[in-house]
């Protein structure tokens, strides 16, 4: 049986005047809008249209379809979540411990802060998870994690490094979406990343002398 076409999700084409960029970033703040309100199931290209202010013939000249948006709102979080992630970890101004303790803290606070609209574009992942540049998105801090891996664990072989970081990426990612789901103060937030944090640097520690 052939594989299922991938869908089209990358924009039409990219503005090259500031009247096209200020038009993308109007669809995008109407498509943030209508999603939040409506949810990924009754996310339509006709309502983002509708609450921008454009036809949809102007919203098709960027995007092909409703997962094309929903693919750019993905993808700007994740390259902000890869800019603060690269940002903490390549500041060797502080020790490497000290790094992921503030990476803690700050993605557990961006998941709480930002959980509705995460929400939703979790449940709008199944238009465009499957995609090429999903994929490549996904992994644009991998590099960035695996150079810190090799600082935070100079006696430790490559495998160990690497299984280090996956497990450290995939935990932090799980637990942020599970423990955003409910609301939080910051003194709870705070709380909670500690004592992650904590759990990550003895994890490492113990895997430097091993």
């Amino acid at each position: 049986m052939p594989d299922r076409a991938s869908p089209r999700i990358s924009s039409r084409k990219q503005p090259q005047q500031a009247r096209s960029a200020g038009l993308v970033a109007t669809i995008l703040e109407a498509a943030v809008q209508v999603l939040a309100k409506e949810g990924a199931a009754r996310f339509t290209t006709a309502r983002v249209a509708e609450k921008a202010g454009v036809s949809v013939g102007s919203l098709y000249q960027y995007f092909p379809n409703k997962a094309a948006i929903l693919f750019r709102l993905q993808s700007d979080e994740w390259r902000q979540t890869a800019d603060m992630l690269r940002a903490i970890l390549e500041d060797r101004a502080r020790p490497p411990l000290v790094r992921l303790r503030a990476l803690v803290h700050a993605f557990l606070k961006s998941e709480c802060e930002e959980a509705a609209m995460r929400g939703a574009l979790a449940d709008a992942a199944p238009l465009y998870r499957d995609a090429p540049e999903a994929k490549e998105a996904r992994g644009s801090a991998d590099d960035v994690v695996a150079t810190f891996m090799r600082e935070a664990l100079p006696n430790a072989t490559d495998a160990v490094r690497a299984m280090a970081g996956d497990l450290i990426k995939t935990t932090v990612s799980q637990v942020g979406k599970d423990y955003s789901e409910t609301p939080r103060t910051d003194t709870e937030i705070a709380v909670y990343a500690d004592a992650m944090a904590d759990m990550f640097c003895a994890y490492l520690r113990s895997l430097d002398q091993g």
